[in-house]
């Protein structure tokens, strides 16, 4: 009887024990499935947004101005880690569209994100703004320059990659921009330029040789930003801006035709696929009013080449 009683309570407490494994075992209740898997979404956002924050503190590594073969190997090297094989491809093709730093100041230090959203299942969309400064921001704060920037991101198997990148204008604190989308530039201005109007007229190569009488051999277009407050009565210094082909750029520069007097020649600002531009030799000859801001604005590279379609 003893044993039987004994036995009895050993069964009861081993079987007390199997129903409290099992039911520990068990969720508590169906909103803990929902914490669990919580985290998972916040390791997704927070990997996409240090993804897109790494490749914005790429962006000064890559000039934009650097010779093909350069360029590409600048974007490989730089950005291969953080874009899908095919978005890289098609910037190393096609550089013109890509993010990158265009002239040695300002130059693009970040990318600042402003909005994540999660279009469908292993695809965000993150909008923000491209930072750009110059050593002055760097030290004090601020920015020079933002340009917006929308970039989609995707899960390849478990890594996240940018795979479409579609920038806008940009948006300078202290400038405006004039941009011609007939040739392809943009010229960045100070905030007391606005109002500023365009004078057209040409440039003229004569033959080389003789300098009296030579012949008119070639002709372009020359774009003069003239300063607001200019008058008849009292000019100011412009910005000429002479426009050359490719072909007749290189012809210049093996001396088949020369451009006034002056012992040198035009001074390159820039160029794209069809065109070079250039500032005219003893421009400021006069030295008008003016001539020392147009001289700052110039030492800041304020053109820049855009291919437009």
């Amino acid at each position: 009887m003893k044993k039987a009683l004994i036995l009895s309570l050993i069964l009861l407490l081993s079987f007390s024990l199997f129903a409290c494994g099992v039911k520990g075992n068990q969720p508590q209740n169906p909103g803990q499935k929902e914490e669990q898997q919580q985290p998972a979404e916040e390791s997704d956002e927070a990997a996409v947004a240090n993804l897109v924050r790494s490749f914005g503190s790429k962006l000064q590594k890559v000039s934009l101005q650097a010779p093909v073969d350069v360029l590409k190997k600048s974007m490989q090297e730089n950005y291969s880690e953080f874009l899908s094989p095919a978005l890289l491809e098609i910037w190393q093709n096609d550089p013109q569209n890509a993010p990158g730093r265009l002239v040695s100041s300002p130059w693009p230090e970040r990318i600042e994100i402003q909005e994540m959203k999660k279009t469908s299942e292993g695809i965000y969309e993150v909008n923000g703004e491209i930072i750009e400064v110059t050593s002055k921001e760097k030290e004090n704060g601020g920015f020079a320059a933002k340009r917006p920037i929308t970039l989609v991101a995707k899960k390849f198997e478990k890594r996240w990659l940018i795979d479409s990148v579609t920038p806008g204008d940009y948006e300078d604190a202290d400038s405006i921009t004039y941009k011609n989308t007939f040739y392809g530039f943009n010229f960045s201005l100070p905030k007391n330029w606005k109002g500023y109007t365009i004078v057209n007229s040409q440039w003229e190569g004569l033959a080389t040789g003789d300098a009296q009488g030579a012949a008119i051999v070639e002709t372009g277009p020359m774009i003069s930003i003239r300063h607001p407050q200019w008058t008849a009565d009292n000019p100011r210094q412009d910005i000429p801006i002479m426009v050359f082909t490719t072909s007749q750029w290189n012809s210049l520069q093996e001396n088949e035709f020369h451009i006034g007097a002056a012992p040198i020649g035009p001074k390159e600002l820039g160029s794209n696929a069809k065109y070079v531009f250039a500032l005219p030799a003893r421009y400021n000859f006069a030295f008008p009013t003016g001539y020392e801001e147009v001289e700052e604005i110039l030492e800041n590279n304020p053109l820049q080449p855009v291919e437009y379609p």
